[in-house]
């Protein structure tokens, strides 16, 4: 039986949860505390004070930092959409304060940014002002571990040669229930434990109909792998009942690009930049915003070689 304290805890992580995913799906609509506290269904005093303890960030601060990231992400992946245009996509008042925004967050302006300065600020961060202790393993292990595998081997030698196919194709919207996950990319393993559990004993596993995904939210180039959002997900039936920590979502559907990859557990990060930065600079398509997810296809543990055999499904348009 359920300790009644676990059951309270997790309707608070289901709340904030829906405020997470409220925030990031309405960039540019109503963000106020009033409207995030309806969402939340707390009054706005204590879903402030909520919020801050179970997020570690402020209402506001979170708002703007998610803001300020997603405009960053859109500058390198759409280079011909103009600053101003994703500045008002990403909520931002005026080009001024989209201006002093983004120069505080990465202290230079957008147009730096765009321009290269990506490479340049990514440096600066990997050593945490506040410690001096060096983030460069944390970076390493967000990039380049798997979603699917609960360690990785950092510096291991690459293989020259790695199976990849890619297919542009239209993908289903999928409708998924979902563990949240905020920190590294490499410890979503234990979302997906959590959410096997739950969703096993309900008869909602029924492989291969059943799809296992792994949903990311942020870049980690941009975003501190502490605040990385993540989902271990699952399609479930429209209509099933969740609850506590276990949330529901519509993943979009549309054109996708789909890497079919045979990978070792440790080449998700080296198969990701495959895709971006080799396949897709050639293939007269651009990054889109909607989310992007990996699809896992087997059990590595029951492969001859250990291998991952996955789909990394990445949102694009037309360039």
């Amino acid at each position: 039986m359920i300790d009644p304290r676990e059951l309270r805890r997790q309707e608070y992580v289901a709340r904030i949860n829906r405020v997470i995913d409220h925030v990031s799906t309405n960039l540019a609509g109503d963000l106020s505390l009033r409207a995030l506290a309806r969402v939340a269904n707390f009054s706005p005093y204590h879903f402030h004070r909520v919020f801050r303890g179970m997020v570690g960030e402020t209402v506001n601060g979170f708002i703007r930092r998610v803001r300020v990231e997603t405009a960053a992400t859109r500058l390198v992946s759409n280079p011909t959409l103009s600053v101003t245009r994703i500045a008002t996509d990403c909520g931002f008042s005026s080009p001024s304060s989209f201006a002093r925004e983004f120069r505080a967050r990465f202290g230079m302006s957008a147009t730096q940014f765009r321009s290269g300065g990506l490479s340049s600020w990514s440096k600066t961060w990997q050593v945490n002002s506040n410690s001096g202790q060096a983030l460069g393993k944390e970076r390493k292990d967000a990039l380049d571990a798997s979603a699917y595998t609960e360690g990785t081997i950092v510096g291991a030698p690459r293989r020259q040669t790695m199976k990849m196919t890619v297919e542009v194709k239209r993908m289903p919207e999928l409708f998924v229930a979902y563990v949240r996950h905020i920190g590294p990319y490499n410890q979503i393993p234990k979302a997906i434990e959590k959410l096997m559990k739950w969703a096993g004993p309900r008869g909602l596993v029924r492989f291969p109909e059943t799809t296992l995904l792994g949903v990311y939210q942020d870049d980690p180039d941009i975003t501190d792998a502490s605040k990385l959002r993540s989902s271990a997900c699952i399609t479930v039936p429209k209509g099933t009942q969740v609850g506590g920590e276990i949330g529901t979502m519509t993943i979009p559907g549309g054109l996708f690009a789909v890497a079919h990859c045979e990978i070792d557990a440790d080449e998700y990060g080296a198969a990701w930049d495959k895709l971006m930065g080799e396949w897709l600079p050639e293939s007269g398509y651009q990054p889109d915003d909607r989310l992007c997810y990996e699809v896992y296809l087997n059990d590595p543990t029951t492969h001859p070689s250990r291998q991952h055999i996955v789909d990394i499904c990445e949102p694009v348009k037309p360039l």
